[in-house]
């Protein structure tokens, strides 16, 4: 058995503060990026609109207050945009569109191809420093595993942690191929939750694996359920969203005033619901092997593959819950809020799974270093 590298375990936890910090500021730049482009795009609309009415009033008199409800001719749109500033015309988002919005509201939220378009500078500053913070979590990681020479997520420190990583990773991954910048104050603000969680109420030093645990099943049956649980991370952030715009919709079709105006650089709620769905059917197979794969270690370390354990029990309604969710949704038609709940009740039990069960909840599973 190595022996345990306390000075390199040090630098580890300071590498995993260093991360929580530019996180931090990250999560500032994230929320920079959808007050200040919100609020741009807000105005490049008002502008149009004001144009349009100009263009279509046959009163000049009444130019001067005529603000249009369509989206105006084609040579309005020119001038609209040669009115608008450098700026307006770099912040505004050119893919914002009504599909799968309620009719005649322009710019009520963004494209739902969820395609790259325009320049948002706060919002490049903030994946910037997102992939800085992953790079030093990342580091912290590995000297984690270098100082105890093992996997590092043995306790339940190590597990957060590394989930935290994979989360940011998966989201990082993902921003390749969709614009999911709007999901960064959410994701990151769950990842620095989960950072100072691990660091104030997990906090374990770094040490040798307990009899149970020097298995390579704890390789492949917990990677796998770290990368779920990554993406149910995900899916819980579009989820709330997705209940957010639906309320935003419903308000403004009823003619109601925009409360929620972050919400114009999300798409609709139709197609945060829709990728979500994807997410959480490709974190539901994860989960699915997680099961199994326990199960299996099960019978190799207690000579039986289940055993009515509380965290048995509590991995087995997770992947009930999110079982019934995706049935629910693909045979029942539960789309809209109630998928969306749904889908928040999954992550809320894998929530508790890690937490209250671990903590309060006596069993074979009871090593994770409190």
């Amino acid at each position: 058995m190595p022996a345990i590298n306390e000075t390199l375990g040090q630098y580890s936890e300071l590498f995993m503060l260093l991360a929580a910090g530019t996180y931090t500021v990250a999560f500032i730049a994230f929320a920079w990026d959808l007050a200040r482009s919100s609020s741009a795009l807000l105005r490049a609309r008002n502008l149009s609109d004001a144009q349009a009415g100009r263009a279509a009033s046959p009163f000049p008199a009444q130019d001067k207050v005529a603000v249009g409800a369509g989206t105006g001719t084609p040579g309005a749109r020119r001038a609209s945009s040669s009115a608008a500033g450098p700026a307006d015309r770099a912040e505004r988002p050119t893919s914002t569109s009504n599909q799968g919005d309620e009719p005649g509201k322009p710019g009520v939220s963004a494209d739902p191809s969820m395609r790259y378009a325009g320049r948002r500078v706060p919002a490049r500053v903030a994946v910037g420093l997102t992939v800085l913070g992953a790079a030093i979590h990342a580091v912290g990681v590995l000297t984690r595993a270098v100082s105890a020479g093992r996997v590092p997520w043995g306790n339940m420190y190590e597990f957060l942690t590394t989930g935290a990583f994979v989360a940011v990773a998966v989201f990082l991954v993902v921003l390749i191929r969709r614009d999911l910048r709007f999901l960064g104050t959410f994701v990151v603000g769950l990842v620095i939750i989960m950072q100072v969680a691990a660091s104030v109420a997990y906090w374990t030093p770094v040490g040798h694996l307990v009899p149970a645990l020097q298995s390579y099943w704890l390789i492949i049956h917990v990677s796998i359920a770290v990368l779920s649980s990554a993406l149910f991370t995900l899916t819980f952030a579009m989820s709330a969203l997705q209940l957010l715009q639906s309320h935003r919709q419903r308000a403004m079709a009823a003619g109601g005033a925009d409360k929620l105006g972050f919400m114009r650089l999300v798409p609709s709620a139709l197609s945060l619901e829709n990728l979500s769905y994807r997410f959480n059917a490709l974190a539901f197979i994860g989960w699915t092997f997680t099961l199994m794969f326990g199960a299996i270690w099960a019978e190799k370390a207690w000579g039986r593959f289940w055993g009515w354990d509380t965290k048995e029990v509590w991995t087995f309604v997770i992947w009930v819950v999110y079982a019934g969710y995706l049935h629910a949704r693909a045979t029942r038609g539960w789309t809209g809020t109630r998928s969306a709940w749904l889908s928040i009740v999954g992550y809320l039990c894998v929530v508790f799974n890690f937490t209250i069960v671990n903590q309060f909840f006596n069993g074979l599973h009871s090593y994770s270093g409190l």
